[in-house]
């Protein structure tokens, strides 16, 4: 099961997207809807995560959208469109919440930390980031 999860990440973190590939430790699995919570252990409530993402993640299913003070529901990668909630910064280093789901994510998983906007500009620096399919726009 972890295979078809990495294949159908396209091996990036499915939530910050991270490369894999890129890195020295193997992404985990994430429990979308943590078992803790009712979730199931199935191919559909499963989501390739970076280490750091999984463990901001933890077992939250929902955090707050810094905007708005109010507790939101977590990016869902098996029912929401990475695009419709998260852009690039124009320097393509920072995720920018487009929604209040991409914000509260954002914030909850700490997805602008230093050290992965390190690792993004490194990747940049050799045109392995963003990710190909990544929409790039300027905000």
């Amino acid at each position: 099961m972890k295979d078809a999860v990495r294949l159908r990440a396209n091996h990036l973190c499915e939530y910050c997207h991270a490369s894999e590939q890129w890195q020295y430790v193997q992404f985990t699995v994430d429990h979308i809807v943590p078992l803790t919570k009712g979730g199931i252990d199935k191919l559909e409530n499963l989501a390739l995560a970076c280490f750091h993402c999984n463990r901001q993640k933890s077992n939250k299913i929902s955090g707050t959208d810094p905007q708005s003070g109010k507790n939101t529901p977590l990016f869902n990668p098996r029912c929401d469109v990475w695009k419709d909630h998260f852009t690039w910064s124009s320097d393509s280093l920072q995720m920018i919440g487009l929604t209040a789901i991409g914000r509260a994510t954002i914030n909850a998983l700490n997805c602008n930390r230093e050290r992965l906007l390190l690792i993004k500009a490194s990747d940049r620096s050799v045109n392995r980031h963003p990710p190909i399919n990544d929409p790039i726009q300027v905000l």
